[in-house]
């Protein structure tokens, strides 16, 4: 199918069909809606995603997504004492879409699924351990309630209650196998007030 475009827009679409959740249809249309943006605008996206890798870090506390070190959140007079531990930087999106969580938060980038080769050692658990010597009382860990996220929350559990912490889960409002992400801010208002120990 790729032999009836010529090189370069074939190469196009295949560049657009590896992002995740675009398929082979809307590479085509976004590579032909491209055919038809002017110079400039091309430029633009062009540099954006060249820059994207230059300009992102992550924050050294906290692990989400960062223009500087530490986050604008780390850096916030928020509350010290309770730390939301989620997924990806898009859950931190998500809770902050809220208004309701005024503590700071843990990025993991990842959970525990030994199915995938993926274990402890391989998200930011021993950064969170370091959090917790620095005197935080709580921590809600808002993992999705996935087989994953709920193993991922279990383990983080028994690791963190002989530190004497307090450990909470987030309530349940928000649907099995959903992604925090997509959850509207109504439901994760009401499980973050519905949290329970774990």
């Amino acid at each position: 199918m790729s032999g009836l475009y010529p090189k370069a827009m074939a190469k196009l679409i295949d560049a657009f069909e590896s992002f995740p959740g675009i398929g082979r249809k809307m590479a085509q249309r976004l590579a032909f809606h491209t055919l038809t943006m002017d110079d400039s605008h091309i430029d633009t996206i062009a540099e954006a995603i060249r820059n994207i890798k230059k300009e992102i870090t992550y924050c050294s506390i906290c692990c989400n997504l960062a223009d500087s070190d530490p986050c604008s959140i780390c850096k916030g007079n928020r509350d010290k004492s309770t730390i939301c531990v989620v997924q990806t930087p898009k859950d931190v999106i998500a809770m902050e879409g809220t208004g309701e969580f005024k503590g700071h938060y843990h990025v993991l980038h990842g959970l525990i699924s030994p199915m995938d080769g993926i274990g402890p050692g391989d998200i930011k658990l021993k950064e969170l351990l370091a959090r917790i010597r620095e005197g935080a009382e709580e921590i809600i860990i808002a993992t999705s309630p996935t087989v994953e996220g709920e193993a991922t929350a279990m383990y983080i559990s028994r690791l963190l209650k002989p530190l004497g912490v307090r450990v909470t889960r987030i309530a349940h409002g928000i649907p099995v196998g959903a992604d925090i992400e997509f959850t509207d801010e109504a439901t994760l208002i009401r499980a973050l007030k519905g949290r329970t120990e774990i």
